[in-house]
């Protein structure tokens, strides 16, 4: 990434509608990297401006220069510019500055007005595994579950909040807590947005478990334990708050007290909807609860286990990852999700659903709880485990997701959001314009580079962009490809046409048709 200068976007744009980037390229040319960069970037920018909610940093030595635009809490549009420069031996320095009337105006990092220019959220999707694009939001995670434990161990139990992560990821671990809050919460419209493609109508029972004394745990010394007197993981009042609203919303719930697990069931109708919505006042206010209850696995995690990670992540060694716990080692988790089938009526259990179905009402849940201002998406291949015929409704999808805009319908619920997306597939760039489509490249020296496609792939064919983006000329496999290429250089018209006879339709086959009148003529 050294010396890489990437522009995302000219100053002039509209940026009153939905407009995402497409990032393509063959694997390995830098795409997941790029994002991983502009997550570390932010993550770096905010542990100086608001350290109390990003307590780390995944790579303190990233120098960089960036500049956006961005309307301030008033809604007037803003230029920042933002750098991290080292000097001579001095470790780099962050410096804000916002353009004035005339000139560049210089910002303390800390300051409100500093904050006010920042995303409210940098959120990151990946489809799998990506250690590289998770890696920020890991190192996230990882220290707001280390506050959670010094705060509840420090005995202290005022009603305050510790705040969430900026950096927000979601990925198959993360399935459940975005669908049951925007099941729960959401309106009907949005819940039919999120269910149709997979045959469903609704919700139709939850289990959860909570368990905080468990051999996973680490265990806590009595003379440590605060007033609530836990002998497992300690919980701060905050947590404790929201395991009491989730037993005040649950159908029926048991507690085991010698391995302090509470089992939670929920019988999804109106009534168990109102319940929710009682003490929470949006989707995103309970996955946030829940996703803070679930950062807690995290702590079943064995420490030397967490500490090579930190270790790891400071020498920028990408694949490590803090491993995921076994289910019964978890501090929460679910343990049924139900639905109710669309065209029978009968339960379907979550687990039946197939991956696409899965990634599709995750990513499309994610855009209807964080349709607000100054959210940026970093998604790697959303669409990866998509049909053919999901992926060419993909963006047209997010454009119709019917989301609230405070008190005014939008025309696209993910209409003030900005996105940068990677993909491998000719599908999403057909939905925009050359310059918002950026090739991907790795050079023989190891350095990046990237450029725009010289044809117009708003509209434009899969073929013209797979031979454009991806150089796959023509689009057919390679087996059948090498055959036609053999029977083109044959000179036996017997063996040309039994090859004709096998072949299906494409250009190719008109050539070796032409081919084989040649030799017939001869």
């Amino acid at each position: 990434m050294d010396d890489l200068d990437v522009s995302l976007r000219s100053p002039l744009f509209d940026n009153t509608g939905f407009d995402p980037l497409c990032l393509v390229g063959p694997n390995g040319s830098g795409k997941s990297q790029f994002l991983q960069v502009l997550a570390e970037i932010f993550q770096s920018i905010y542990h100086a401006c608001v350290p109390t909610e990003e307590r780390d940093e995944g790579n303190p030595d990233t120098q960089f220069e960036i500049e956006y635009f961005i309307p301030d809490s008033n809604g007037e549009i803003k230029h920042v510019w933002i750098s991290r420069k080292s000097s001579g031996k001095r470790r780099p320095i962050l410096e804000i500055k916002v353009k004035g009337e005339e000139d560049w105006i210089e910002l303390d990092p800390g300051s409100t007005l500093a904050i006010d220019l920042l995303p409210s959220k940098i959120v990151g999707y990946t489809s799998g595994n990506n250690e590289t694009l998770s890696l920020p939001f890991l190192v996230s995670r990882s220290g707001y579950a280390e506050q959670v434990r010094t705060a509840a161990l420090a005995d202290s139990h005022e009603p305050h909040e510790i705040p969430d992560t900026r950096l927000m990821l979601i990925d198959y671990g993360t399935h459940l807590e975005v669908l049951v809050a925007n099941l729960v919460m959401g309106e009907a419209e949005q819940q039919h947005a999120l269910l149709q493609d997979a045959g469903l109508s609704d919700l139709h029972s939850v289990r959860c478990i909570i368990q905080l004394a468990h051999s996973a745990a680490p265990k806590v010394q009595r003379a440590k334990r605060t007033q609530t007197n836990r002998k497992g993981i300690q919980l701060t009042h905050e947590l404790e708050t929201y395991l009491d609203q989730l037993r005040r919303c649950a159908t029926c719930y048991s507690y085991d007290e010698a391995s302090e697990t509470y089992v939670f069931d929920y019988w999804i109708n109106e009534q168990t909807k109102l319940a929710f919505r009682a003490f929470w006042d949006s989707a995103l206010r309970l996955y946030s609860s829940l996703h803070k209850l679930a950062m807690l696995n995290d702590l079943a995690i064995p420490k030397p286990t967490r500490d090579r990670f930190k270790r790891d992540t400071k020498t920028r060694r990408f694949a490590s990852r803090l491993p995921e716990p076994q289910d019964e080692d978890k501090v929460f988790r679910f343990e049924r999700v139900s639905f109710v089938s669309g065209k029978s009526g009968e339960v379907v259990d979550y687990v039946s659903l197939s991956d696409g179905e899965h990634q599709q009402a995750q990513i499309m849940g994610t855009m209807c709880m964080l349709s607000f201002l100054n959210v940026l998406f970093l998604l790697d291949e959303p669409e990866s485990h998509f049909n053919p015929l999901w992926r060419v409704k993909f963006i047209s999808r997010v454009l119709d997701l019917p989301t609230n805009h405070g008190d005014r319908r939008s025309d696209s619920g993910a209409s003030e959001q900005e996105c940068l997306l990677t993909t491998h597939s000719p599908f999403v760039p057909s939905d925009m314009r050359r310059d918002k489509v950026f090739i991907f490249k790795k050079r023989e020296d190891g350095k990046l580079e990237y450029r725009h496609p010289n044809v117009e792939t708003y509209g434009t064919t899969f073929d013209s962009i797979l031979e454009e983006c991806f150089g796959v000329r023509p689009p057919i496999s390679k087996v059948p490809l090498e055959e036609i290429d053999a029977l083109m250089h044959s000179s036996d018209a017997d063996e040309v046409k039994t090859g004709i006879d096998r072949l299906g339709y494409s250009v190719e086959k008109i050539f070796l048709i032409d081919h084989l009148q040649q030799l017939t003529d001869k």
